[in-house]
């Protein structure tokens, strides 16, 4: 029976390059898709990038750039990674499209009418500066546990303790430095811990085939009755108050979706955008109980995928997921990559270098598993078994057979191998069905295990005729052409066992047997008389040097600035001219009623006009003090809208890297002489 599957990997966060967290994910997930199709099944492959929330807001405003914007250049970045691993995706969509906003709407709107959403007045931090609810992420202050300073506000990095935001002691805001102030504001709530959610998620987790036993396990605490008789799943806060970029709420002007509700409803919008281009009916497809609903995750979001997501879609009258399949993390001497860290291998880094990415899908594969366990890459386990297995195994049974069948025999296989080669080819064809079901279940480091099996029995035949001798030898080309024939037609099965981890090489292969694209019910046929081409080399193998540029750490920091602050990251001249610097005269100064750091700044720039920009300078200068003065300012910055008004540029200031410890603030002032408009170069 054919099926009918639709297949995501989770959504990359818009604010960053691609790690190789998701190459791992994008990988596995390719791996399975690839070994789907080739079996004759009806894949729909997409993702999209993860586009709101206030961490994508943020950025954004600092680089001056409108979050679209912001966005746009991150998904901009993304197709070199994907066309660099071969990972075939179908569509590549933003949880800020059009459909997107629709369907999350439609959910909202369906779960509202099942009574599943709760309107309840909470409090939470404000920042008075930034105008705005802070996140707990964007709240820093003391560990009311162990005293450990600047912690976030949801969990503290010292002690591991959980807390609330409003426990923190001395809070500050991560964006100003402010101390916010708990303000009152109306939320919205899923209603997760009401009985139709629990009841409904009881079931539906613990059907046969849905969960890994480990993911099981993890999330059965969530059900698990306290002394007081409460569930310990909790009602989801769904909503968030502006400014914030996101989905607008429904009948609730100022509320958006909190990013995670309209983050997995991203995979539906990216399907939908992809049948909306090839004319397929979104709609009936989704409504046909025969598709599967298949989801690749790492285990640091799986609360949101087996609870709110489900819960979601089953009570707005949507299909619900038929597998969540959760992998581990990827580790480096035991611990977690981390590019901040500098543990990290950039997947960018290792296209150019110019390393083959079919080693490091080969690599991956041969590691995971479908169990929630962690990948340890190790360099030098990476270089043996790429070139031991890969090239000394696989490739080197086409190096030592084709040359002989195009320079003796015109590339002719024989029609006829004998007793014995159809013996070791009926061998290796007897395992296919092991190995579509060892791809079926993602054992993937099992199916290369198996696979190298048989191709250990293909070089023990290779050595145990030796072609090389036999073409020295007189009468024996009847026998040199069957060997290399069975060589050719034994290297073809295995191709085709390898073909969802090796899509290129693959391909290269099917161009040098010039054969059409090759599904896995092709390793049960024969050539025959067939014709192949002229072989060339198909992989190098891994120079272990490579592995030391990729790992290499990266140049140490600039020794700190006599203010005790490290300098930036070197640039070049084109960097330092796009930023246009002029001098411009301060025409009058103003205290902003309502805030405590900004003073409003009237500034002639040559331009026959004034510009308006306001300047965290208050604490250290009064009006009167600045009237008449010149200084130097940004003139080429994006306009910034601010609660006061907007700001059109921005003045140039020195202050200390710590600015609590050492306070002051000092405006740059040209030597006497210069006038509004000059370029300082």
């Amino acid at each position: 029976m054919t099926r009918k599957l639709f297949v995501t990997t989770a959504l990359p966060y818009a604010n960053a390059p691609f790690h190789i967290g998701h190459m791992m994910e994008y990988i596995q997930a390719d791996i399975w898709v690839r070994a789907q199709r080739m079996l004759g099944h009806e894949v729909h492959f997409v993702c999209a990038d993860d586009a709101h929330g206030a961490p994508i807001m943020i950025a954004a405003e600092k680089a001056g750039k409108t979050p679209q914007q912001f966005v746009a250049e991150i998904a901009a970045g993304r197709k070199q990674y994907l066309d660099g691993f071969h990972i075939g995706f179908d569509n590549w969509h933003s949880t800020d499209g059009p459909e997107n906003h629709a369907l999350a709407q439609d959910i909202y709107r369906a779960l509202r009418k099942q009574g599943l959403i709760a309107e309840r007045v909470i409090e939470q931090f404000f920042d008075p500066v930034k105008s705005m609810f802070l996140p707990d992420r964007y709240i820093k202050g003391e560990c009311p546990k162990c005293g450990a300073k600047d912690q976030y506000g949801d969990n503290c990095e010292v002690c591991g303790a959980v807390y609330a935001p409003t426990e923190l002691k001395n809070p500050y805001s991560a964006l100003s430095g402010a101390t916010p102030v708990l303000k009152s504001s109306s939320h919205y709530f899923f209603q997760l811990s009401s009985d139709r959610c629990i009841e409904f998620l009881k079931d539906w987790t613990t059907t046969a085939g849905r969960l890994q036993p480990e993911v099981l396990n993890k999330i059965k605490e969530w059900f698990t009755v306290d002394e007081h008789g409460h569930v310990g799943l909790a009602d989801w806060d769904i909503s968030r108050d502006a400014p914030y970029f996101g989905i607008e709420i429904p009948d609730a002007p100022g509320k958006y979706f909190y990013v995670w509700l309209d983050a997995p409803v991203g995979y539906l919008a990216s399907l939908k955008n992809l049948f909306d281009k090839t004319g397929r009916d979104f709609d009936a497809f989704m409504a046909d109980p025969d598709v599967e609903q298949v989801h690749f995750i790492g285990k640091d979001i799986i609360t949101f995928h087996t609870l709110f997501w489900p819960a979601m879609l089953h009570f707005s009258g949507r299909k619900t997921p038929n597998h969540i399949n959760v992998h581990g993390f990827l580790s480096l001497g035991g611990e977690k990559m981390s590019k901040s860290r500098g543990t990290g291998l950039s997947p960018l880094k290792y296209l150019q270098l110019g390393m083959n990415a079919e080693w490091l899908r080969y690599y991956l594969a041969a590691k995971l598993n479908a169990r929630v366990e962690d990948v340890e890459f190790n360099p030098e386990d990476f270089v043996a078994r790429v070139n031991s297995d890969l090239v000394g195994k696989y490739i080197n049974i086409a190096s030592r057979a084709a040359g002989f069948l195009t320079k003796r025999f015109e590339g002719r296989l024989s029609s006829d191998v004998g007793v014995e080669g159809r013996t070791l080819l009926d061998g290796l064809r007897a395992h296919r069905a092991t190995v579509v079901e060892l791809y079926n279940e993602r054992e993937l480091g099992k199916a290369l295990r198996e696979i190298m099996l048989l191709a250990d029995r293909v070089n023990e035949y290779v050595d145990q005729h030796k072609p090389w001798e036999l073409a020295k030898q007189q009468g024996q080309d009847q026998v040199l052409q069957d060997v290399c024939t069975v060589c050719i037609e034994a290297f073809r099965v295995l191709t085709i066992y390898l073909k969802p981890v090796l899509p290129a090489l693959a391909a290269q292969v099917e161009a040098f047997l010039r054969v059409e694209p090759m599904g896995f019910a092709d390793a049960q046929r024969s050539l025959g008389a067939h014709t192949i081409g002229e072989y060339k080399h198909l992989m190098q193998r891994v120079d272990p040097k490579l592995l030391d540029a990729l790992f290499e750490a990266p140049a140490p920091a600039a020794p700190p600035a006599p203010g005790g602050e490290p300098l930036a990251d070197e640039i070049g001249i084109d960097d330092f001219t796009k930023v246009d610097l002029r001098i411009a005269k301060i025409v009058k100064a103003e205290h902003v009623e309502g805030s405590d750091k900004l003073l409003r700044l009237t500034l002639d720039v040559g331009e026959g006009k004034t510009r308006n920009v306001f300047s965290g300078i208050k604490s250290a200068y009064q009006p009167e003090q600045l009237e008449g003065k010149f200084t130097v300012m940004v003139a080429n910055l994006a306009p910034r809208k601010m609660k006061f008004g907007v700001s059109e540029g921005m003045v140039l200031a020195a202050s200390h890297a710590d600015e609590k410890k050492n306070p002051g603030l000092y405006v740059l002032e040209p030597w006497p002489g210069a006038t509004p408009g000059l370029r300082v170069r």
